[in-house]
């Protein structure tokens, strides 16, 4: 039987078939899914974020639904709405394309907030309810999220309570030379545009497996060296002069989360500083607010994360 490590190898040999040039990228939203966590991810348009999710999504062998945000956008579009079943004399639910395992929520921040808010209670609860009765989502259910970091114009920014719940914040950038050489190769071969099952992208895990994972990863103990390690950094940040608001509680139970599934996935039985440290700014990035002198000052939330790093002891 194959390690997680070799699993995720296999995961993300399956993702280059397609996308080209993201590969900590794609072992970010690997974590994520692997985790059970939300990732919202924010770049230029044309960096390759929905077809990456998609790919994942063949990848890992799970259902998969994508929602294009738009202004009129309702929540009935999004959770579905009750019919009335002539037949039975009752009503039942069409459901929406959120009774999926992996939803893409693309451009979210183009939907007004009452919308975006039905995709609250699904981050956070797994269910949705309609018409006072609540309805369980799939056990594997995920949220992928994308948004536009340039166009602002006719957006609505998603509230601190939203933006909680995603466990990464992951900045898309534009590929390397050789990386954009060659997805234009492959352009001329009319490869782009295609489905990922038409490229050779073929399933790594079921359901199944995906269950065991979770529970693999479940099942590390973070040594208490770490743990205190974490709980230091997260503390750092209510304390900057940096920062307005810093990192809940909340916060730390991610950041140790997202350090036990990548240690899983590095092929280690244990988490190491090494870990934490690379999370940091994806975990932490999205849940602090800097104040108005450092936005002045032109200090960004990586910059003063990283200096919080530096700044703290790192256990043996």
């Amino acid at each position: 039987m194959a390690t997680i490590y070799e699993i995720k190898q296999r995961i993300l040999d399956e993702v280059k078939k397609v996308v080209v040039g993201q590969d900590q990228l794609a072992e970010f939203c690997i974590v994520s899914v692997l985790c059970g966590g939300h990732v919202l991810l924010e770049g230029p348009p044309g960096t390759g974020k929905t077809m990456l999710m998609r790919t994942l999504s063949c990848a890992l062998g799970i259902q998969f639904n994508r929602i294009q945000f738009t202004p009129d956008l309702m929540p009935s579009d999004i959770i579905g709405t009750n019919i009335f079943n002539f037949q039975s004399n009752e009503f039942v639910l069409r459901q929406g394309p959120i009774f999926t395992q992996f939803l893409l929520a693309d451009e979210i921040n183009r939907t007004p907030p009452k919308t975006q808010s039905a995709l609250l209670e699904a981050m956070q609860e797994g269910s949705v309810t309609l018409d006072g009765k609540s309805y369980p989502l799939s056990k594997l259910f995920v949220v992928a999220a994308t948004q536009n970091p340039i166009e602002q114009e006719g957006t609505y920014p998603l509230p601190e309570a939203q933006l909680d719940r995603f466990l990464f914040k992951l900045k898309v950038d534009y590929p390397a030379e050789e990386a954009e050489v060659d997805m234009v190769k492959r352009h001329q071969q009319g490869s782009i545009g295609m489905k990922p099952q038409d490229m050779g992208v073929a399933p790594v895990l079921n359901e199944a497996t995906i269950v065991a994972i979770r529970q693999k990863i479940n099942s590390i103990t973070v040594a208490d060296n770490i743990v205190e390690y974490i709980v230091t950094i997260i503390r750092k940040t209510r304390k900057s002069p940096f920062i307005l608001y810093g990192a809940s509680p909340r916060a730390a139970l991610m950041l140790t989360s997202g350090a036990r599934a990548f240690a899983v996935l590095q092929g280690r039985e244990y988490v190491i500083p090494d870990d934490v440290k690379l999370l940091v700014s994806p975990v932490l990035g999205h849940r602090i607010i800097l104040t108005p002198n450092a936005q002045i000052e032109g200090i960004g939330v990586e910059k003063v994360l990283n200096d919080i790093v530096s700044e703290t002891k790192v256990p043996r």
